[in-house]
């Protein structure tokens, strides 16, 4: 049964989403806070994380982001600021989506699926990617470049794991906008840019694999 840890001061907010997650099968467990958000995150080791804004104490882009320096758990933002800005800073800190208040308990429950479908539980299972001076783990979220592990955020990890997945191929934009961030994501390509740059920007120019500009079109892991 998977897991799904709820985060928001409103109780009865809480309840609603509990009710309607619950009876889709999930096991829940509720907190109002981001310091009880943090603690059950390591005790109840969720598997998704419904995530409230504005919260008392520490904010939920705060808790996003304590999460996010030791946890890839898929985490959905669910807040009444509807701001395009609000949007792409959580999504940018590592969110997986975004839902705004107030919501159809529906929607909830299809981003939900949505999100643990997209989340790359099955790429976890999936076989090691090797290239010259190059190991790429799915399962434990690693990169190891000659011999160094590399330290890299969870949205870069599944671009680069995704793109050296299929060497010599190209992908657009809008592709790799969908796959990594998902079809809900209110942004743009160029945040496939900029992810590409900080990737690029921890690996050296002379191995034998580079990740190719495709001007007007997109990138490909070229070998």
């Amino acid at each position: 049964m998977e897991k799904i840890l709820i985060v928001d001061d409103d109780m009865h907010i809480a309840e609603l989403m509990d009710l309607y997650v619950s009876k889709e099968g999930y096991e829940t467990k509720k907190v109002y806070n981001g310091t009880d958000a943090l603690k059950e995150n390591e005790a109840f080791r969720p598997d998704l994380i419904l995530l409230d804004v504005m919260l008392p104490g520490l904010d939920g882009y705060r808790v996003l982001g304590e999460i996010r320096k030791t946890s890839n758990v898929p985490v959905i933002m669910i807040t009444a600021k509807g701001e395009t800005f609000d949007k792409v800073l959580g999504l940018e800190l590592g969110a997986d989506d975004y839902i705004v208040k107030p919501f159809d308990p529906k929607e909830l429950v299809a981003r939900v699926k949505a999100v643990l479908r997209r989340y790359p539980g099955s790429a976890k299972k999936g076989s090691i990617i090797e290239f010259e001076g190059l190991l790429i783990d799915p399962e434990s979220y690693e990169v190891i470049y000659h011999g160094r592990k590399l330290d890299m955020p969870p949205k870069e990890f599944e671009l680069l794991c995704f793109i050296a997945s299929g060497p010599n191929r190209v992908f657009t934009r809008d592709t790799l906008l969908d796959k990594i961030w998902g079809y809900e994501y209110v942004g743009d390509t160029r945040t496939v840019d900029v992810h590409i740059k900080r990737i690029r920007e921890k690996f050296d120019k002379e191995d034998s694999w580079n990740i190719k500009t495709i001007y007007g079109v997109g990138y490909k892991f070229e070998v």
